[in-house]
């Protein structure tokens, strides 16, 4: 078909189902002016809440003009995909200090290339359909606001944690995009129903939502253990508790959340037992059973140290046992400075304990306050366990 021939309402009914046939959950259309958005994203580089993630200065506010990113874009084609498994044990791992918490999204597969793929074959789909048609595929792989683009696109809303919010899914969905140069209709952006609830900036247990909207990166544990490549700070480490590979907690206590939707992608159910593994298995693991363990995991990027440095953290938060001071101090001689410093560290609170029999100082108690009440919205079914 020819630009003159093409119609282009029908045209994007055609891409939902294409869509749902490669295993997206919803499909949106948007145009790209983002201009709302610079003065905010502005304010957060300069207030260096992005930490040491340099790319997020670097492209500055190319983010907010998908046309400068991608020349002769007019429109963007984003797509949700459900990663939620089936049983995610949420509050089983939470309660047992001396378990690993990992990230939920990073238990299974890497996203990035699976929904890029997937994304491609979409685009080629349209190709063909149009004949004259460019695009380029994007999972968090440009300098793009991908929620707000796809809070347009009538995917949800960004919440005040400042992830997007569905109102029949919940957020436990990764996003995509297509970048294209066709005038597809677009859709009406999503009502904001976060009301007046302020869950999330409640809970967080570094109280890195510093206001509604605004997350300052330097405090979040997702960033702590998987952006950050020095020392995690140590005023954050107990608060940290047994969260190796980032944080859900925001999620978790969502009350959108009750209605998510469980994964249909056997990519993303969890591997390697990850999901119900103790600190002291994966503290044992060399280098070469890290990368054979976490091939095709994104968990593989932050690297063998970063790797050793958060294990060591959740081990100082752990149950008192002597059996990980020995764990950490054979460790110790072998460890890099870094990793050295947060053995230390984990060692120093495991003796505390052993003396006081007291787990944290008493500025922690409010934090294990909240997790309890995270854990009892979870066990009521506020947000799923299934």
């Amino acid at each position: 078909m020819t630009a003159s021939t093409i119609n282009y309402q029908d045209l994007t009914e055609k891409i939902k189902f294409w869509g749902q046939e490669l295993g997206f959950s919803q499909v949106g259309f948007s145009d790209i002016d983002l201009s709302s958005h610079e003065k905010a994203l502005s304010k957060w580089l300069e207030n260096n809440y992005h930490g040491d993630m340099d790319y997020m200065e670097k492209h500055g506010l190319m983010r907010a003009r998908a046309n400068e990113l991608v020349p002769d874009t007019i429109r963007v084609i984003s797509a949700r995909m459900d990663y939620l498994p089936k049983d995610a044990k949420f509050a089983q791992t939470l309660k047992n200090k001396n378990k690993a918490y990992i990230s939920r999204y990073a238990l299974g597969r890497d996203y990035h290339k699976l929904m890029r793929k997937r994304l491609k074959q979409l685009g080629e789909k349209i190709e063909q359909y149009c004949q004259q048609f460019n695009y380029r595929p994007f999972v968090d792989s440009a300098p793009i606001l991908e929620r707000p683009l796809a809070e347009k696109a009538g995917l949800g809303w960004v919440g005040k944690h400042t992830l997007l919010i569905n109102e029949d899914a919940g957020s436990w969905f990764f996003l995509g995009e297509l970048l294209v140069d066709i005038p597809l209709p677009v859709a009406n952006k999503s009502e904001n129903l976060c009301g007046s609830c302020v869950s999330c900036i409640k809970i967080c247990p570094t109280q890195a939502i510093v206001e509604p909207y605004v997350v300052d990166a330097r405090k979040c544990i997702s960033y702590l253990t998987i952006e950050l490549r020095d020392a995690i700070p140590e005023q954050y480490r107990a608060s940290i508790g047994n969260r190796v590979y980032g944080c859900d907690d925001c999620q978790l206590i969502c009350p959108w959340n009750k209605f998510a939707q469980l994964t249909t992608q056997g990519n993303f159910q969890p591997r390697q037992n990850l999901d119900n593994i103790d600190l002291l298995t994966l503290f044992s693991w060399n280098e070469k059973t890290f990368l054979s363990k976490t091939e095709g995991s994104p968990i593989r990027r932050i690297g063998f140290e970063c790797w050793q440095r958060n294990i060591a953290v959740g081990l100082g938060n752990a149950e008192y046992h002597n059996e990980i001071i020995i764990a950490l101090e054979q460790r110790l001689e072998h460890a890099t400075p870094m990793v050295s410093e947060h053995i230390e560290w984990a060692i120093d609170q495991q003796k505390l304990k052993q003396k006081t029999h007291q787990e944290n100082p008493p500025f922690i108690v409010k934090n294990e306050r909240l997790s309890g009440r995270l854990i009892r919205s979870i066990e009521k079914g506020l947000t799923r366990d299934a």
